[in-house]
């Protein structure tokens, strides 16, 4: 496992953090996931690379943007 963290755009709110979470979740069911609101961070513990957790993320509606 790795630890990322990616800033994502649009993340406004309890419902935003749960999408995300459980999207990356959905491919990494062991995946601790944090969102910080504040500035649209996420951060993970996760065996997933950047690009499945862009794609986990970006399916959900939001932009990665780093």
């Amino acid at each position: 496992m790795a630890t990322m963290e990616l800033t994502v755009q649009g993340l406004t709110c309890g419902h935003c953090v749960r999408a995300v979470t459980e999207a990356i979740q959905a491919r990494d069911p062991a995946a601790q996931v944090a969102v910080t609101l504040e500035g649209g961070l996420v951060r993970a513990e996760t065996v997933l690379d950047r690009l499945a957790m862009v794609a986990a993320i970006e399916g959900e509606g939001y932009k990665v943007i780093n």
